[in-house]
């Protein structure tokens, strides 16, 4: 059996090889052409799609079946991850490859060096070189998450949950409970997120050592900066902090009869979720953090932005205005506005550079003459937000303004607030 190094190959028999990770891994892989990339999301094969044409995956092994690949395949990289996202890959020993023929004999091993920092590792590739089958030893680790591998090489990763990441354990029975509620309400069912799930913990965790309920734990860390932190980007984003309940029954019990958290519970906004309960803090109560959550997608972006363009415009309609128009230059500055607020932890018109609007404006490449903003921290949708500002006698009168012709909308998730919202306006 041949053991290799990084960079090292072997000629592959004819027929199918199987390619095993051992331990606490993942594995996935991608198939695809010379040019490195996959021609449609079922090139690539992981747990919640284990098979594709000559390469199937069944727990730790993975099956190649060179001559069964799709026409104009000619290489499958192999890739694994922590089996549970919250532990990184560097805290694990280091995965080695066993390979074998189709009657199990083994072929060649490899082990590389161990891990740093990266979240994912492309352990090897199969690739075909004139009418053979080869492989190489590679050992190269990724940063960016699986999600960003896959997306470099062409997959469409559009959901909230990273390709080849493992469903989060639920053995509480959390899921089931939640979704029998939401579909009695007409709502569609939730999947829990591993990401969500480890920022639940961390919250009820800091929540059960302060010994009280907050969004904001004596840390100085918000529920909203763990799950960004945690790697879930949101467009929508709701929690329930509550102690005294004993089970998820209980938990969920609670939601069900409570008017505000049942409306959370049975948002059809939410698509993902994450629960998690602590109760060996020094008061001696269990603190159980729930999070809700829709991911962020550029599409939702957009949807997001759109509704509340919709919205201003319905309140300008009513007052007998003329609709703002879109304009790209002032959504860019909205944008961008928004996003620096969550990154630099300040919610003001004025930024801690100095700029302001008009500043931002014309830095985005606009040229119009009159500039407004409404900006709004902590609202959960374009319809509160909007209600928000119309409450309010300064921002309705941006919106209201007679001589504005134009918006920008930006929308940011994060930071201590949780949402960050811009109106940029143009006349």
């Amino acid at each position: 059996m041949n053991e290799l190094v990084p960079g090292g190959n072997l000629t592959l028999p004819g027929g199918a090889v199987s390619v095993r990770v051992p331990g606490p891994f993942d594995v996935s892989a991608l198939v695809t052409d010379d040019g490195g990339k996959v021609r449609d999301d079922g090139d690539f094969v992981f747990y919640n799609q284990p098979s594709a044409p000559g390469a199937v995956l069944r727990g730790d092994t993975l099956t190649v079946d060179p001559p069964g690949l799709r026409t104009g395949a000619t290489r499958v990289t192999v890739v694994v991850s922590p089996a549970d996202p919250a532990t990184a890959l560097g805290g694990l020993p280091s995965p080695t490859l066993h390979v074998a023929d189709a009657n199990g004999s083994p072929l060649a091993r490899f082990t590389p060096p161990r891990p740093g920092p990266e979240t994912v590792l492309l352990l090897a590739e199969l690739y075909r070189r004139g009418g053979r089958w080869k492989l190489r030893a590679l050992g190269q680790g990724y940063a960016d998450g699986l999600a960003g591998l896959a997306r470099d090489f062409g997959v469409d990763v559009m959901d909230g949950t990273p390709p080849g990441a493992s469903p989060a354990p639920d053995p509480d029975g959390f899921l089931s409970l939640v979704n029998s509620a939401r579909s009695a309400a007409g709502s569609p069912p939730l999947c829990l997120d591993a990401r969500l799930v480890s920022a639940a913990r961390e919250h009820a965790a800091a929540m059960a050592a302060a010994g009280r309920l907050g969004v904001e734990t004596r840390d100085g860390v918000s529920v909203y900066q763990r799950v960004v932190g945690s790697g879930f980007t949101y467009l929508a984003i709701g929690e329930h902090l509550v102690s005294g309940p004993r089970t998820a029954a209980e938990f969920v019990a609670y939601c069900v009869r409570t008017d505000g958290p049942r409306r959370t519970l049975h948002d059809p906004a939410f698509t993902h979720a994450g629960l998690a309960y602590v109760h060996d803090g020094p008061s001696g109560d269990t603190f159980w953090t729930a999070l809700w959550a829709r991911p962020f997608t550029p599409d939702g972006l957009a949807g997001t932005a759109a509704a509340v363009t919709d919205l201003t415009n319905r309140e300008r309609a009513r007052a007998g205005l003329p609709p703002l128009a879109p304009d790209p230059l002032l959504t860019t500055a909205a944008q961008a506005h928004s996003a620096d607020m969550v990154a630099r932890a300040f919610y003001a018109h004025t930024a801690p550079d100095g700029s302001r609007p008009w500043d931002r404006a014309a830095a985005a490449g606009s040229t119009r003459r009159a500039i407004g903003e409404n900006i709004a921290c902590g609202q959960r949708s374009p319809a509160d937000v909007v209600e928000g500002w119309m409450n309010s006698p300064g921002h309705r009168a941006n919106i209201l303004k007679p001589g504005l012709t134009h918006i920008g909308i930006g929308f940011a998730g994060g930071g201590r607030a949780g949402t960050y919202w811009t109106q940029l306006f143009g006349g």
